[in-house]
C-alpha cells in the first residue's frame, strides 16, 4: 500500500513537471519525483508528531513563578495557500505554575505545527494552545516574524516585508507589567552566543 502511494506521489510531481513546460525524462530529472516525495515526507512530517506528548514526557515540578523565554527559534513553514516557503523566528514564553517542560521540547513544539501546511497566524495560535494545554502555566506568549515567499516570490512581490503575529494567554493577556517585560526580552539584542 505504502508502495503504491509512493508511486501514486511521484506520479503527480511528474504531471506537475509537464504541466510547467519540462521533460521528466532528461537527466537532471529523473530521480526529481523520487526525491520531492522524501522532501515532502519531511517538511511535513508535523502530521504525524503530537505536541502534547513531546511536552508532557518532559515536565518537572518547580518552585521557579517566573519567565522562560525561548527566543529566535528558527523555523521553516509552508504556506497552505501556495504551498511556498515561510521562513521566521518563534520567541515563546511561559510563566510557570508549579511545572517547568524540558527546553528543547518548545522549539520541538514549534516544528510540530511549522511541519503542515499553515497559515502564520493559526501557527502562532497553536503553539501558544499547545503549551498552555500541555504545561498549564499562569500564561504564555509567542509571537513568529516572518517572511512568506508567497508575497516575495510572485504576487505582490514584496521582498522586505516581514509579517509579525502574537498569540497572548493567562498572565500575558491580562498582567501589561509581564507583557510589557516579554516585549522587551524579545525586542533586545542578542549577545554574543556561547
Amino acid at each position: 500500500m505504502a508502495q503504491s502511494k509512493d508511486i501514486e506521489f511521484e506520479n503527480a510531481v511528474k504531471s506537475m513537471m509537464l504541466h510547467v513546460g519540462e521533460d521528466p525524462e532528461r537527466e537532471g530529472l529523473k530521480d526529481t519525483p523520487s526525491r520531492v516525495r522524501k522532501a515532502y515526507e519531511f517538511i511535513y512530517g508535523g502530521y504525524k508528531e503530537n505536541p502534547k506528548e513531546i511536552l508532557e514526557k518532559a515536565l518537572f515540578t518547580t518552585t521557579n513563578d517566573e519567565m522562560v523565554l525561548v527566543k529566535d527559534i528558527e523555523f521553516y513553514s509552508t504556506c497552505e495557500h501556495h504551498l511556498l516557503p515561510i521562513i521566521g523566528r518563534v520567541h515563546v514564553a511561559y510563566i510557570p505554575d508549579g511545572k517547568v517542560v524540558g527546553l528543547s521540547k518548545i522549539p520541538r513544539v514549534v516544528n510540530v505545527f511549522a511541519r503542515r501546511m499553515q497559515i502564520q497566524e493559526q501557527l502562532t495560535e497553536q503553539i501558544a494552545d499547545a503549551i498552555m494545554d500541555s504545561i498549564q502555566p499562569k500564561g504564555v506568549a509567542v509571537v513568529i516574524a516572518a517572511r512568506h515567499m508567497c508575497m516575495e516570490m510572485r504576487g505582490v512581490e514584496k521582498i522586505n516585508s516581514t509579517t509579525t503575529s502574537s498569540a497572548l494567554r493567562g498572565l500575558f493577556k491580562k498582567d501589561e507589567k509581564t507583557r510589557s517585560e516579554f516585549f522587551s526580552l524579545i525586542n533586545s539584542p542578542t549577545s554574543t552566543r556561547y
